[in-house]
């Protein structure tokens, strides 16, 4: 079990945001747009997923996992709210949440289905954001040239990422769900997860203007698939998903920890699992 302690982010997002917000970088700002409009309709799916598992396992096994859930659900909360926010002043610039209805009619089918279901997805996607925050905080650099509120906003939201990944898994687990249906789900969520963030990504840039600059195209390149891009350092993390002995915990490392020790200043604790 993971203690998950609930933060209140200490940023002002009443004050526009700039266009090209992630360093003038074009595509870095309409990726990071693109996943922001998936998230308020995504961590709703996550709490209630958490929630109805929670509510399946027998008594003496919810004692157990009654805090960690809780915290997991402020921490999903709290990112839903602020994330909302975030995606009304990018809105401002024009771009069009194309993403949001996509998912919330698929989500609607599995809607009353067993509780295992909205866990392994809820699994799944919980192990993409896992690796987007473990490469966003070893590649924080990335967020220099930002203003430090934005900056603050998506290194806080990855470290809580790395901190409640075992959380559906764990649950997952416990109610007896199968590796078959597990990696059935991460091929299916892998499939629509790179399509929505590469679809979204790309309406960005058209609506923005810049899709078929030249600059556009080689950040995308580096930032993607370059040695040191998020596709090609996760890949192998990815892949190790499917194995039957797999949990996220194998994949930790201290640099959650370090940057919520480091930057304490910036949040207030809200609560504890």
């Amino acid at each position: 079990m993971t203690e998950l302690i609930v933060r209140r982010l200490l940023i002002d997002l009443e004050q526009p945001v700039a266009r090209h917000w992630c360093a003038g970088d074009a595509f870095l700002t309409a990726w990071f747009n693109a996943l922001s409009m998936s998230f308020p309709v995504g961590e709703q799916f996550f709490i209630d997923s958490v929630r109805n598992g929670l509510q399946a396992l027998a008594p003496e096994q919810s004692d157990r996992y009654q805090g960690e859930v809780q915290g997991f659900i402020g921490q999903e909360a709290t990112h839903r709210r602020i994330h909302a926010l975030f995606n009304e002043l990018i809105e401002r610039h024009g771009l069009v949440n194309d993403w949001e209805p996509r998912a919330r009619e698929r989500l609607r089918l599995v809607e009353g289905t067993d509780p295992r279901h909205g866990l392994a997805i809820t699994a799944a996607n919980e192990h993409f954001t896992a690796l987007f925050a473990e490469w966003m905080l070893s590649h924080h650099h990335l967020l220099d040239g930002c203003e430090p509120r934005l900056k603050a906003l998506w290194l806080w939201h990855s470290a809580e990422e790395a901190e409640h990944k075992c959380t559906a898994f764990d649950l997952y687990q416990a109610l007896g769900g199968s590796h078959a249906w597990r990696v059935k789900w991460m091929r299916r969520i892998t499939l629509i997860f790179l399509t929505d963030t590469l679809r979204q990504t790309a309406n960005n840039l058209r609506r923005d203007g810049t899709l078929w600059r030249w600059s556009t195209w080689r950040s995308a390149a580096h930032h993607m698939l370059g040695r040191e891009g998020l596709l090609r350092r996760s890949f192998k993390p990815w892949r190790s998903y499917f194995r039957p002995d797999f949990h996220p915990s194998q994949q930790s490392s201290d640099l959650s920890q370090n940057w919520l020790r480091d930057n304490s200043r910036l949040y207030t604790r809200v609560g504890a699992a």
